[in-house]
């Protein structure tokens, strides 16, 4: 007998956050949002430090911003949001590291990439920045929470993009939630969790490495989230392209998620015909010089398809709210 087919909805916010301005963010959040009904949705997503803005030089510069899980602004609005709502709420926010925690050292500032160019060329080791006393003081996080407006779990970056290395310590590993039908079991990442782990080397196109996506395929997961502030890509753009949405970020996130829908020669038949919706928060403007992909979209891929089905997209200079409605 055949699995019913579930009906999913699912929202996300695309910011165009202003850094810093925490409560002003929340604020307008809360405008978007305000057209939303109790029980419209089942799983509503806010991008990466949603609240806070992203480019932050240093710790220094990070730290007044910092919140402690379930009891910060961000932590705070989710709860009040998802109660309202009736839905889970995922939102990533810049976490506190608690005063017992181990702090490993973070680089002085972002790094610049003519100079990483040049010192990667020279045989004299480079002074690098980090190599001072300056210490993590808090983590690049997400928080969930449930139907009640009760704290669900939280997650922490495992994969730290340059920006986050001036103040963040890395997390530990993926997450994955056992939620209420229809999300069931949904495993989460955050923006740079889609690359390549530091460290490890690149084998071919069929093996990758492609870490986040086998971690979803090990976990059974129906639904991944990726909650991102992903800047906007330095290809060139095809001379067809209106401008409206960035394709090279669009074809990069499928790309990285190979196994959940490439046919496979390794293991024919192996979980042949199982589905993953992928879905992708992320921001949208500029902040301190640097522009955002937009983008934000859902994706269906199934394993041993052959490739990727992108359902619905957000524009790339796009603020707003897009609510799918799919079956599963």
């Amino acid at each position: 007998m055949p699995t019913p087919r579930l009906n999913l909805r699912i929202g996300v916010v695309q910011l165009n956050p202003k850094i810093g301005q925490v409560q002003g963010n929340i604020k307008r959040a809360r405008e978007l949002c305000s057209k939303l009904q109790p029980k419209s949705l089942d799983l509503l997503c806010f991008p990466e430090m949603a609240f806070s803005g992203y480019v932050f030089e240093n710790a220094t510069a990070i730290s007044p911003h910092l919140e402690e899980p379930r009891v910060g602004p961000t932590s705070q609005f989710c709860a009040e949001l998802a109660k309202k709502l009736n839905c889970y709420v995922f939102a990533g926010y810049p976490e506190k590291l608690t005063d017992d925690e181990d702090k490993p050292p973070v680089l002085d500032a972002i790094p610049d990439p003519e100079q990483e160019l040049l010192d990667s060329t020279s045989t004299v080791t480079p002074d690098l920045p980090g190599s001072s006393s300056t210490q993590a003081v808090g983590a690049n996080s997400a928080v969930l929470y449930d139907p009640q407006g009760e704290w669900a779990g939280g997650y922490r970056k495992t994969n730290l993009y340059d920006t986050d290395k001036t103040w963040a310590k890395p997390g530990t590993g993926f997450a994955t939630f056992h939620l209420l039908s229809p999300l069931q079991t949904v495993s989460l990442g955050i923006c740079m969790d889609l690359n390549t782990m530091p460290g490890t080397p690149w084998t071919s196109l069929e093996d990758g490495p492609y870490e986040l996506a086998d971690y979803c395929l090990k976990s059974k997961a129906k639904v991944l989230v990726l909650l991102n502030s992903w800047l906007k890509s330095s290809q060139p753009q095809d001379p067809d392209d209106d401008g409206r949405n960035d394709w090279n970020t669009l074809e990069y996130w499928a790309s990285r998620l190979r196994p959940l829908w490439a046919k496979d020669a390794r293991g024919v038949g192996e979980g042949e015909g199982e589905e993953t919706i992928v879905v992708v928060c992320n921001r949208s403007g500029t902040e301190n010089g640097i522009t955002f992909a937009g983008t934000s979209s859902i994706f269906s891929m199934v394993r041993n398809s052959g490739r990727p089905k992108l359902l619905d997209m957000m524009e790339r200079d796009e603020e707003g709210v897009r609510v799918w409605n799919i079956t599963i």
